[in-house]
């Protein structure tokens, strides 16, 4: 009997292992999507910027000065139109929309992956809670076996200690919900910030919008890199 509960719980470790890799195989994904998101804001920041670009200040005497001394039809009809020539807004503004439309496939394509990871810690949990394997956070009586519940713990608590030198099925479960949780809500973030882009948006907004995109803020390097090392 406990040579077979022995087997039980190592099959169950194996299929957490895999389940585990699949997971970090989406985390992949999702690291390119950032990147990819991250130069299509750059780009609709910059798109929006040229097109929003102040015409010449025509009170100041020294702009003045110049144009009169260089006056020529061409040049005034330049300086009438603001300074722009007409190919390049025309190509700022397709750049403005193709990086927009590309900024709402990324949430899209960013739903779909997160949507996965928590399909893959669904599983995990499940594995783990058909063996007689402990794993007390699940136990909680605070969590009580809910991985919503769980994650709002660590949230408000920081992640689990974990002994990661030998790790156990439950350590690979336990990694997962930690990243799934923080990558929740970088995602959360993300989709923010998109739906909030107009042709109103001000420079200083896109400029936040830009360095909060790139900090990650809700990412924790370390715990990624210990997520990466429990990879077989």
């Amino acid at each position: 009997m406990e040579d077979k509960e022995q087997r039980q719980n190592l099959e169950s470790k194996e299929k957490i292992i895999q389940i585990f890799s699949d997971f970090m195989t989406r985390i992949t994904m999702f690291e390119e999507l950032v990147d990819v998101g991250s130069k299509l804001l750059v780009g609709f920041q910059q798109a929006l910027g040229f097109l929003g670009r102040p015409r010449i200040d025509k009170t100041s005497e020294l702009a003045m000065r110049i144009i009169k001394a260089q006056e020529t039809k061409r040049l005034n009809a330049y300086v009438e139109a603001g300074c722009v020539k007409t190919d390049d807004s025309i190509q700022n503004l397709n750049k403005l929309n193709t990086c927009h439309l590309g900024l709402q496939d990324h949430i899209n394509k960013a739903r779909g992956v997160v949507g996965e990871l928590e399909c893959l810690l669904d599983d995990a949990a499940g594995a783990i809670q058909s063996t007689n394997e402990n794993w007390p956070l699940l136990q909680d009586e605070h969590v009580n076996g809910n991985m919503d519940s769980f994650l709002a713990k660590y949230e408000k608590e920081g992640k689990p200690s974990l002994d990661l030198s030998k790790p156990e099925g439950t350590d690979y479960a336990a990694m997962m919900a930690v990243v799934y949780s923080m990558l929740k809500q970088e995602y959360i973030m993300q989709e923010r910030i998109v739906g909030s882009l107009t042709l109103k948006s001000s420079p200083e907004e896109l400029e936040s919008y830009c360095l909060m995109w790139s900090l990650r803020p809700f990412v924790d390097d370390d715990i990624m890199l210990e997520a990466w090392s429990l990879v077989p």
